[in-house]
């Protein structure tokens, strides 16, 4: 069209200055410069051929006289700004045409001298406009500029100007973000550097100069367009230089290949190398690219002896990295083996050592980690971790920087260490594995040189970011799964250090526990004793918290004193004193008796009484190192000296024992002394009991309670002065308070022979009762409240509440006596107090000294809502002891009554009040208190005790579950709330409190589903509180269970579809608990019982001990079903569709599990209410697992009572379109005929009635249906055949010959297949419904054999370990002698015809071909079906083809509908779905325009695919798969056969790797662009066009 235009411009006037003077007038315009451009191309080519000399004046005229100002003013106006014109899209275009129509006129001017004049001109344009910011525009007009006269500036005369346009355009292009940087590298640069010489030279030089990170896309661009001049092919002139010798140009290639983010960039990196192997390959001459390393491996070299096995090496891995280009799985694990190929082409068989350097193979990984796809990127991880397994690899620094940064940052996914399809709960993370024993294997093979910075690196990598819990949980174990070698110092140990301090972000205990007892592990295999002190290991050892890992007597105790106690002798010398300021020696012993002695040693200037308090970790270190060195000198001995264990501890002790005893008569030592005494005390006491069962042989907490025992009579007369006697003063000693009453409590709690005086402790009780109240009566009259009043009020009150306590712990109460004797009782005094008593604040002349407190001390908010929480301890401890109501007549009463208990109503409403103002770690005695008063007032002040429900619910449900109070805040609720008398009374009155409480009961069962373990502690209160027959519980208890059985009814039902990240936190939770013992975490922390099981168990356990001859019992037992039938029913009636293993579908299997485990309870009376329900349930259309249930029902039903057979006949009476979905049921319960009729005392009528209903059914079109009626018949014809039936010999060959005709069905297709399997199947062959009948069954083994999700197996073991009830004996624990257990599950699931079910994956295999069985003859197989279409489709008058698309594995409605009208149009014989159900789709029916009405639609599931397929290559059709695969052919090379079956891939992950190998050929589309993909419609129209041209074409030519 150029050409045309041009020679209609010549034709006006063969005077070329006319012509172009006449174009260079009026508004420029791109069309008009463009035009210009043609024409001067013409003018160029007349030129060429000898015409004209006038040209190169005219030329010079264009460029002086037009393009030069044009390109000026363009430059000068940027493109953006307000006045610029034109805009930015027609603006590049002008920019464009009128570079190109300078060069043009460069050219003919004779070029040189006006392209120098030009370069020079936009040089200093492009470097003023790169130096000011919005002057972008003007770059790019000097890049045009540039682009359009480089080429014709001469090598040598231009040569430093060449290389100044060079340089300032590889600047621009490299740090450049606008279109003036892609100018400059995709134009620019490529004209330049394909002109050679100099401009050549000056651009390699910039691109491999040592530089920045910089981005690596500009530099493959221009590599990439100069490929011809680096790479040159054999007899190419003036090539450049050598790219290949450049480490730099493979270091960007590779930068390119691992970390460019868009698929352009890498696909330029794939093209250079490319090109490099086949230029190495045609040169033949040996060529070697060093890395830079000594002694390392090449980054590239070329050898023609090698040249196979090298191209064969770049050719798979090129393939690999396109293949990743297309980020699907299914494509992509094929072509893994080959990349196990490249390692071995890498490695020297001879040598051992790297032949390619390893940074190659590692580039291929980076880009499966980095990729968005989280199956890529783990199965990337997996493939790589799975290396050491099999090969031994030399050592790289590369590899280990790679496993140090993208490997540990990959492995930062907590995805990743899922349990894999199939794997048993609990059983860990197959990553997780992996990753140990590659660790393991990586370790052991790095020289014993670089073992220490790889492990520091690998610790401090994963101290250097946040972890979530369970990736922290998996690499400490990995680390800890590293051999025993000294690896590790100082530096190591502290950064273990930081790794613990990692783990303690995570709110999952038992997750954060388990990973400090693996890094306790790591830290006792790596470190070298010999470079770490006795001090740096107690303070790593304090990093743990002994609460969560380290606890004494856990195994991993046991092994950390083995450990010190080998290396015991060799442990270093610290440079510098430790934190105490120890000069330290070798031995345990020593170091361990010098701590305490420093430790009990107060520096001169402690001595100031209002200090602040010590801190409690040195406490804590001297208490762990005491009982460490204990029980290691224990460990010394094979047999248990006692004497010599209490000489060692009282030997460390001695200073603490010595200071302690003179607490009581030296009132001059100094306060930070006592306080140090005190806090290891406490400290020793709580630390030394043991954990687990070695609690019983344990011989240092006797010994340790027998010394202290001589310093409690100082310890009681010190607690009690300082208590008492006004001496605590300031806010700082609300602390010291608080440390002598735990001392207090501590003392109390210790066993001991005291003799006949008692605990010296338990001594103190009375006077520091009488002294506390005393503190309390007085008002302070008068008295200003200063800052010493108040905090001894404070003192006073919270001394009292640890009376309280320890005399509730006791379980006994102090004498009553006071001094002076007219003080009446304590009860009286303590109830006198004004309830609800606030702390006053002191006066602000007296609170001047608060600033001047230290920082750490809590504010006055604080004491007084302590001060509020221990006056409710007190009235707590007073309630329980006086739990009877004033009696309502007159008379005198034997025990005076505190007043809170007189008047209830007024000490709730202040309970209330007291709720309002204490933070949420001080309810717990309100709610106690609560608890006792509710009771008593429900009846009376309904409203104030509704108004307790809220407000105490409020609390809970505003707090965190990971917060420490939350579970005792909401087990106080739950007893609050719930309590027996509580309950009974609201059901009793039904007012607005019963209402409430069923409320609050649906809010916390809501609440479970994102606090996990809420249901598990109102489930087990009220199975514990209701249960019978439990001792001491009363009969009305039970009726609770009856009046809020909706209770019950949620909890046989309960449990959610977890999240992953959810699912993947409990499962590794499960993983840890089954280590038992081994893992100490598992022993230090309790075990919560919140997993989901837990609820179901409970409830399970309670139905279990109901006793059905109990009226109350049978009843609730008897209303909870017909409610579990109501909840069935309201599930299936749901509008949305039940798919497997949705929350739906898990619902109805926990209806008819608890069904089942009820059934024993049920009388003839009941099932003749409930027995039409079930036998409905049977007529829905349900998952498989549904329907074993009701069979089992319906079987065990009619075999206790026979009298319901003639309803069980009648179900087969129904209509056609009523039994077309549920047939398969009723008839699968027929096939258990024996059980059935066993109690029956006259068989022979039924079963004459099972076999004409078996026989009746077997004529059934549906193949299915007759499958399962000749189960049924079978069955039956044995039994008739047992009982010798004479009058059915006249039915006898029919069902003979029916029988006999399925045993020798042909081979060729699926039905005597699927005959054989359903006859195998666990419910016809191995399951015996009463035998199995048993807990085990219900719960784990169907839900398995069933293809439910894990989650849903409840194992026999959780019911005797997960609860508190006792096991009752309402069903089998166990498995009878059936062998259900062993089995596997099969590929036969049940389903009935027409299902709607929309998941596919645990669907059964159907035969895709129908054929009718003919009883009474053997008949010739009917035609093959797709000669019935063609004769369908000849009825109509069209021609169809021997075409059949399978798009089984398409999800989308849009898709398929689109696939159907394309299959119509071209006359494929038939389309293949996965269900028949998408044709009502609406967005189908929208896509296909009623071709589904002309077209042959055939239903194959996609589990049934491989059997399909097998049989269509029987058949003789060539299966051909739409994919890209390493062999695939191109569309436009294929020749299709007649018989083709096209097969086509799931929209995301294309075809299934198993389905592949089943293909005769892939066949793809040949592509250009960089997309790489096509929609599934689109690819295959193309594939079905494509077929119907060749058929056609062949149809012409015959």
């Amino acid at each position: 069209m150029e050409w045309v235009l041009a020679e209609a411009l010549l034709g006006l006037s063969r005077d070329p200055r006319v012509l172009l003077r006449t174009l260079c007038q009026g508004e420029a315009s791109a069309e008009r410069v463009e035009t210009l451009h043609f024409l001067l191309q013409r003018l160029e080519d007349e030129a060429a051929r000898g015409g004209g000399d006038a040209l190169p004046e005219a030329a010079r005229e264009v460029a002086a006289g037009y393009l030069v100002p044009l390109l000026r003013r363009l430059r000068t106006c940027p493109a953006g700004a307000p006045d610029a014109d034109p805009p930015a899209r027609p603006r590049r275009r002008l920019l464009r045409a009128a570079g190109a129509a300078l060069r043009t006129c460069a050219r003919l001017a004779g070029g040189p001298p006006l392209a120098a004049t030009l370069a020079e001109e936009a040089l200093r344009d492009l470097r003023a406009a790169g130096a000011v910011p919005g002057l972008e525009g003007g770059a790019e007009a000097a890049v045009e500029v540039l682009a359009a006269v480089g080429p014709c500036l001469r090598p040598r005369e231009d040569g430093p100007l060449l290389q100044r346009v060079a340089e300032a355009a590889l600047a621009l292009a490299l740090a450049g973000d606008g279109e003036a940087a892609a100018l400059a590298a995709g134009r620019l640069l490529p004209a330049l550097g394909r002109g050679g010489g100099a401009a050549l030279r000056a651009v390699w030089g910039g691109l491999v100069a040592p530089s920045g990170p910089g981005r690596v896309g500009p530099r493959l661009q221009v590599l990439s367009a100069l490929a011809e001049r680096l790479l040159p092919a054999p007899g190419e002139r003036e090539a450049g230089p050598d790219a290949r010798r450049c480490a730099r140009f493979w270091r960007t290639v590779q930068a390119g290949l691992a970390d460019a983010e868009d698929a352009l960039t890498r696909k330029q990196a794939r093209y250079l190398l490319q090109r490099a192997a086949e230029v190495s390959a045609e040169q033949g001459v040996p060529c070697t690219c060093g890395s830079g390393e000594a002694n390392g491996p090449s980054l590239f070299w070329w050898s023609g002896e090698k040249k196979e096995e090298l191209l064969k090496f770049w050719e798979n891995y090129i393939l690999i990295m396109e293949t990743l280009e297309g980020n699907q799985i299914h494509v992509i694990k094929p072509v893994l083996p080959k990349l196990n190929s490249l390692f071995e082409y890498a490695v020297s068989e001879e040598t051992g050592r790297w032949l390619l350097h390893p940074s190659w193979h590692l580039c291929v990984y980076k880009r499966m980690l980095e990729s968005e796809n989280k199956t890529l990127a783990k199965e990337g991880v997996t493939h790589f971790l799975q290396l050491y397994e099999t090969k031994v690899l030399p050592f790289s620094p590369e590899l280990s920087e790679f496993i140090i940064g993208p490997l540990m940052d990959a492995l930062s996914e907590s995805s990743l260490y899922g349990r894999s399809p199939g794997q048993q709960i609990g059983s860990g993370s197959p990553l997780g594995l992996k990753l140990q024993r590659f660790l393991a294997a990586y370790v052991s093979l790095l020289p014993e040189e670089l073992k220490s910075s790889f492990l520091l690196k690998w610790i401090q990598k994963m101290s250097s970011r946040h972890w979530c819990a369970v990736p922290i949980l998996f690499l400490s174990k990995a680390l800890a799964s590293v051999p025993r070698c000294k690896a590790l110092g100082l530096e190591g140990l502290l950064a273990l250090r930081g790794v613990l301090q990692c783990t303690m972000a995570t709110h999952q205990i038992l997750l954060r526990g388990a990973a400090q007892c693996h890094l306790l592990h790591a830290a006792m295999n790596l470190v070298d004793v010999e470079e770490v002190s006795l001090s740096d290991i107690s303070a790593f050892l304090m990093s743990l918290r002994q609460e969560e890992s380290l606890g004494r007597g856990t195994a991993l105790w046991t092994e950390l004193c083995d450990w010190l106690r080998v290396n015991e002798s060799c442990f270093g010398r610290p440079s510098t004193c430790g934190s105490l300021g120890l000069q330290e020696t070798c031995s345990l012993n020593a170091y361990v008796k010098s701590l305490v002695q420093e430790y009990i040693t107060s520096p001169a200037w402690e001595t100031g009484e209002n200090g602040r308090m010590p801190d409690w970790a040195e406490a804590k270190l001297v208490a762990l190192m005491v009982l460490l060195a204990v029980d290691v000198e224990g460990r010394k001995v094979q047999h248990s000296e006692r004497q010599r264990t209490q000489n060692v501890l009282r030997l460390f002790l001695e200073p603490l024992l010595d200071a302690l005893t003179k607490l009581g008569s030296n009132a001059y030592l100094p306060l930070r002394k006592t306080d140090r005494c005190l806090q290891a005390l406490v400290t020793l006491l709580r630390t030394c009991s043991p954990k687990g069962a070695s609690a019983r042989d344990d011989e240092v907490s006797p010994l340790l309670q027998d010394l202290v025992a001589s310093a409690t009579e100082s310890i009681s007369n010190f607690l009690l002065r300082r208590l008492t006697m006004n001496e605590l003063s300031s806010v700082a000693d609300l602390d010291r308070c608080h440390l002598y009453l735990q001392v207090f409590a501590e003392l109390a709690g210790l066993p001991g022979k005291w003799g006949e005086r008692g605990s010296p402790i338990l001594r103190i009780i009375a006077p520091l009762r009488n002294a506390s109240i005393r503190h309390l009566q007085d008002t302070d009259s008068g008295l200003v409240p200063t800052l010493g009043r108040q905090v001894q009020r404070a003192v006073s009150m919270a001394a009292l509440a640890a009376v309280c306590e320890v005399c509730a712990a006791l379980d006994q109460t102090p004498e009553l006596q006071l001094d002076p004797p007219d003080a009446g009782p304590p009860e009286q005094l303590l109830a006198a107090l004004p309830l609800g008593q606030r702390l006053q604040k002191p006066q602000p002349e007296e609170q001047s000294s608060l600033p001047e407190e230290p920082s750490s001390s809590p504010g006055w908010g604080r004491i007084a809502a302590q001060y509020v929480h221990d006056q409710w301890v007190c009235l707590s401890f007073l309630l329980r002891t006086h739990r009877a109501l004033p009696p309502t007549s007159e008379g005198a009463l034997l025990d005076p009554v505190p007043p809170p208990l007189q008047t209830p109503a007024r000490t709730l409403q202040a309970a209330l009040a007291a709720l309002t103002v204490l933070p949420s770690d001080r309810v717990l005695p309100v709610f106690r208190c609560m608890k006792l008063l509710v009771p008593q007032l429900l009846a009376s002040s309904e409203p104030v005790c509704i108004e307790a429900f809220d407000m105490a619910w409020k609390i809970i449900s505003t707090l965190s579950n990971t917060q420490l109070v939350f579970w005792s805040n909401l087990k106080a609720f739950v007893q609050f709330v719930f309590d027996t008398k509580v309950l009974t009374i609201a059901a009793k009155i039904k007012g607005q409190a019963y209402f409430k409480i069923k409320e609050i009961m649906h809010q916390m069962i809501e609440m479970s589903a994102v606090k996990t373990g809420v249901f598990n502690m109102l489930i087990t209160h009220c199975c514990q509180s209701w249960g019978v027959p439990a001792p001491g519980v009363s009969q009305g208890s039970f009726s609770n269970a009856a009046d809020y059985s909706e209770l019950l009814l949620e909890a046989c039902v309960f449990g959610t579809v977890f999240r992953r990240d959810q699912r993947l936190i409990q499962d590794v939770q499960t993983f840890i608990e089954n280590l038992g013992h081994d893992c100490a975490a598992n022993v230090v922390i309790e075990n919560t019982k919140r997993e989901d099981h837990y609820v179901r168990v409970c409830a399970v356990k309670f139905l279990c001990l109901l006793d059905d001859s109990s009226a109350s019992h049978k009843a609730f037992m008897e209303d909870l079903a017909i409610k579990l039938l109501e909840k069935e029913a309201l599930v299936s009636s749901s509008r949305t569709r039940c798919y497997a293993n949705s929350q739906q579908h898990r619902v109805q299997n926990r209806v008819w599990q608890t069904l089942l485990v009820l059934f024993p309870r049920f009388d003839q009376n009941f099932l003749n209410r409930i027995i039409d329900k079930i036998f409905q349930a049977g007529f829905i259309n349900s998952q498989a697992s549904i329907k074993y249930y009701i069979e089992w029902i319906i079987i065990l039903i009619l075999h206790k009572f026979p009298q319901f057979l003639p309803k069980f006949w009648d179900c087969f009476s129904c209509g056609e379109e009523h039994l077309k979905t549920s047939i398969c049921t009723f008839l699968s319960v027929l096939s258990h005929l024996d059980i059935i009729i066993q109690n029956l005392p006259e068989k022979r009528l039924a079963l004459k009635q099972a076999l004409v209903i078996a026989l009746q059914w077997g004529f059934s079109h549906n193949f299915s249906v007759r499958l399962y009626a000749l189960v049924a018949l079978n069955k039956a014809w044995g039994m008739c055949k047992t009982l010798r039936m004479g009058e059915l010999d006249a039915l006898a060959s029919v069902i003979e010959s029916s029988l006999s005709q399925v045993e020798s069905t042909p081979g060729a297709g699926n039905a005597k297949r699927n005959w054989q399997r359903i006859q195998d199947h666990f419910f016809f062959a191995a399951f015996h419904p009463l035998q199995d009948y048993c807990l085990e069954t219900i719960f784990h083994i169907l839900p398995r054999l069933a293809g439910l999700v894990e989650d849903e197996w409840i194992a026999i073991d959780k019911f005797a370990k997960f609860t508190d009830l006792p096991s009752g004996a309402g069903a089998h624990r166990y498995l009878s002698a059936t062998q259900l257990r062993e089995l596997r599950p099969g590929d036969w699931a049940q389903q009935d015809a027409g299902s709607h079910s929309g998941e596919a994956d645990n669907q059964s295999e159907w035969t895709d071909v129908q054929k009718k069985v003919i009883p009474w003859r053997h008949a010739a197989p009917d035609a093959d079906l797709e000669l019935a279409f063609q004769d369908r489709a000849a009825k109509l008058g069209k021609a169809i083809s021997r075409l059949i698309v399978v798009a089984s594995l398409i999800d989308k409605p849009t898709n398929l509908g689109g696939l159907c009208r394309t299959c119509e149009v071209f006359g494929a014989a038939a389309l293949v779905v996965g269900s028949l159900q998408c044709v009502s789709d609406k967005q189908f029916q929208q896509l296909s325009v009623s071709a589904e009405q002309w077209l042959p639609l055939v239903e194959v599931k996609p589990p049934q695919l491989a059997g399909y397929l097998r049989q269509k290559q029987a058949e003789g059709y060539t299966v051909i798969g739409v994919e890209q695969t390493a062999r695939s052919t191109a569309l436009t090379q294929y020749c299709f056969p007649e018989r083709s079956l096209l097969l086509l891939g799931n929209e995301r992950e294309g075809i299934p790797a198993s389905l592949i190998q089943q293909l005769d050929v892939c066949v793809e589309i040949p592509q250009r662009g960089i997309t790489r993909s096509l929609n599934v419609h689109v690819s295959g129209a193309l594939l079905i066009w494509e077929y119907a041209r060749q058929q056609g074409r062949r149809g012409a030519q015959a």
